[in-house]
């Protein structure tokens, strides 16, 4: 293994120990400083991105990149306003760190406390998009972990202007830990660090699901994250017509290369006749290419529409385009959209577009994504629109974390048990002491007020 990169990794892990406990108006005055760096320093990232925007190009005339990651890779004055925007919203977070998650009496002077704490070494490893730099930096500072950034080459410019702007903001920030932020730059170096579960605690993936799942298949370390973005908006027999309208063409249009896009959509019999036609048109006009089961081709065939409308495949149903196409498939019943949606789906974002509330309430419990709407968007699955200031990822796992990651996805919890001299051996036996297990009002922050008063 390259010493090189063992030795930044190694000094991260060390960094990750002092930046756990900095307190939160330092990490604002740091990220306060990342800010205000990335806005003088606009030329030089812009500078930087040509140089990036100008081989991929070259690369997507040759078919060795796609349009919709040469689209993710530019960076403006717009784009940098939104990169500032999402630091001084990490700002107005609360400080995460040193939380009480739960405070549990067990005895009289033996008190538990469930404490919110940082992961410690994050590896975040993304394709094209150089914004995910300052949101991940941004929400690793404030929540206390050191952090590794590989991005992909055809960013590498880009990556690197902004990395060194933002790391040396903030340590130039007085008492702020050096060495907590790395970024890797070879090919070699991705391999390297996903053997490296000894220093790193988690891994972020962001980019295709063919580079997620390689990621999730080749390391012992957690990985956060989805391997694919396979959303449907379900239109039911009881939807407003012009609601479901407005909702499919958002989904699909406004933003097709994202992994909420919708993929399908599903509509019911009952108002595929009346629904379809309108709602192919509109998409025709927008340049959607519509693969279609049987029922939906024989009714939107002949229409006069500008592109060809085609016969989906089964491999239609499982496929993240990313792009201006759309499979769409006539059901016969809310339970047929939900079973096709567990069977086919990603588990990413699901919509329903329905007046009625037991068909709502039906499908949001059944449905097994990490996000569910209903009359919404699936656009609308993202942490910002959440809340969340920014976004470390979209996660469709089971345990952690699940959804738009914000800064919670980037925490963990430690007990602490405070005692004045406790025994097990006091509580077993025929003379027993009882537990209590009396919830308790006072935070660990509280009970530390004036540690250095004896007990």
């Amino acid at each position: 293994m390259n010493s090189n990169f063992l030795n930044r990794v190694k000094f991260a892990k060390s960094a990750s120990i002092p930046i756990a406990s900095v307190p939160g108006e330092l990490k604002n005055r740091a990220l306060s400083s990342m800010a205000q760096a990335l806005d003088s320093n606009r030329e030089k990232v812009i500078i930087a991105n040509k140089k990036d925007i100008l081989a991929a190009e070259k690369l997507v005339d040759a078919g060795k990149l796609s349009k919709s990651l040469l689209k993710r890779l530019k960076i403006d004055d717009i784009k940098i306003d939104e990169m500032i925007a999402g630091i001084k919203d990490v700002i107005k977070f609360e400080d995460p760190v040193g939380k009480t998650l739960s405070a549990l009496e067990l005895d009289k002077g033996l008190e538990l406390y469930q404490v919110s704490c940082p992961i410690g070494v994050i590896g975040v490893i993304f394709e094209s998009r150089p914004d995910v730099v300052p949101q991940i930096m941004a929400l690793c500072l404030k929540s206390g972990n050191a952090t590794i950034f590989k991005g992909g080459s055809e960013a590498a410019h880009s990556n690197r202007a902004i990395f060194d702007v933002l790391v040396n903001a903030i340590e130039s920030t007085v008492d702020m830990p050096r060495g907590a932020f790395a970024l890797m730059e070879t090919r070699e170096e991705v391999m390297e660090m996903l053997k490296l579960d000894e220093y790193i605690n988690l891994i972020i993936p962001r980019g295709s699901n063919e580079f997620v799942k390689y990621i999730q298949d080749n390391t012992r370390i957690p990985v956060l994250g989805h391997s694919a973005g396979v959303c449907h908006v379900y239109v039911d027999s009881f939807a407003d017509l012009e609601k479901a309208l407005d909702i499919c063409y958002d989904a699909k249009v406004q933003y097709p290369a994202v992994c909420n896009a919708m993929e399908t959509l599903l509509v019911h019999r009952d108002i595929a006749g009346k629904f379809l036609p309108e709602m192919g048109k509109r998409y025709d006009l927008a340049g959607v290419e519509m693969r279609c089961d049987d029922p939906t081709f024989h009714l939107l065939k002949g229409k006069g529409f500008l592109k060809a409308i085609l016969h989906a495949t089964e491999d239609d149903w499982n496929t993240e385009y990313n792009d201006l196409i759309l499979s769409i498939k006539i059901v016969d019943s809310l339970d047929e959209a939900i079973e096709h949606i567990n069977k086919y789906g990603s588990h990413h974002t699901d919509a329903i577009v329905t007046e009625d509330k037991t068909s709502a309430s039906k499908f949001t419990s059944l449905v097994d994504s990490s996000s569910v709407m209903w009359n919404a968007s699936t656009r609308f699955a993202d942490g910002f629109r959440y809340g969340k200031g920014a976004e470390v990822g979209i996660s469709t796992n089971k345990i952690h974390a699940r959804g738009p990651v914000g800064m919670e996805g980037l925490l963990i919890y430690k007990y602490v048990l405070i005692g004045n001299g406790n025994k097990v051996a006091d509580y077993v036996g025929k003379s027993a002491k009882k537990y209590s297990h009396k919830k308790l009002d006072i935070s660990f922050a509280d009970k530390m007020d004036g540690s250095n008063e004896r007990l």
